[in-house]
């Protein structure tokens, strides 16, 4: 049976240049601050930098984010306000010749105003992997989000990568093969990080941790407020940890390059982040 499943997969046609051309998507990382109430609702929220964003992008944003509803937040067994910093993902996409629409794919939370000793961080600066010399010849670029597994000494037991997005359109056979690459170029670095566990708060009594990590691979930085073409690779699941916490709107590439973000926390979405 399983002989039979590998080749009928083997027997299907790879997808071709084309085919990957369609599944490129423009795409703009829009950071910010939010707050909600003791029920979970929107009360306030803020955009980072919004005069370098497009006004269509504020404007779809704001119509959105106020009918968001989230779990509510318990401290001590009484419902608080939260606040927290919030990163949204739109995404663009083309029609036809002279329409395109454009949608709030997915969006990640932080949680703000817990104290440094209740947090998991790089023990030191995390040192980023070499760019495999490969994928500069050729011109490839993208991002490797990695799930680190953190051992109470706060060395790295295990690593995984969750997605992969690339800036690039080959086919169907390279685009996977790049995607291994930049994969393995980033989970090898990765072994060699360590982190200062939570020393307090509920985190603390942990087992272990699961850290998400995005490493990109470019040549120039994105400008913020600036849409970027990519194909998004498939999402894998997380080996170690129950998704359901993530909130119906996660996506690891919501995640700003340069952080290290503790898997399973923040404020949990509970309704489309479209608004609908």
């Amino acid at each position: 049976m399983a002989l039979a499943a590998c080749l009928a997969a083997a027997s299907e046609p790879a997808e071709s240049r084309a085919e990957v051309r369609k599944q490129v998507e423009a795409s703009m990382l829009v950071t910010g601050r939010i707050e909600i109430d003791t029920a979970g609702k929107v009360i306030g929220y803020a955009l980072d930098k919004q005069d370098r964003l497009p006004r269509g992008v504020v404007d779809m944003v704001g119509k959105a984010v106020p009918a968001w509803k989230f779990e509510p937040v318990v401290i001590d067994g009484k419902l608080v306000r939260a606040a927290a910093s919030m990163s949204i993902r739109l995404v663009a996409r083309k029609l036809d010749d002279d329409h395109l629409t454009v949608d709030i794919r997915s969006a990640s939370f932080g949680s703000e105003g817990g104290k440094a000793e209740e947090m998991i961080r790089p023990a030191k600066r995390l040192i980023a992997p070499g760019y495999p010399a490969a994928a500069v010849r050729s011109g490839v670029t993208g991002a490797a989000y990695l799930l680190v597994k953190v051992g109470r000494d706060g060395k790295v037991i295990d690593v995984a990568t969750e997605q992969v997005n690339l800036k690039v359109v080959a086919t169907g056979d390279q685009m996977a093969r790049w995607r291994d690459l930049l994969a393995a170029a980033s989970m090898s670095q990765a072994r060699k990080w360590s982190f200062a566990p939570p020393t307090e708060g509920p985190a603390a009594g942990a087992e272990f941790w699961v850290v998400r990590v995005p490493v990109v691979y470019a040549f120039d930085r994105t400008a913020y407020g600036t849409w970027e073409g990519y194909v998004p690779g498939p999402r894998q699941p997380n080996p170690w940890q129950n998704e359901d916490k993530e909130g119906v709107a996660f996506s690891p590439d919501t995640l700003p390059p340069g952080g290290a973000y503790l898997a399973g926390t923040g404020l949990k979405l509970l309704t489309a982040p479209s608004g609908g």
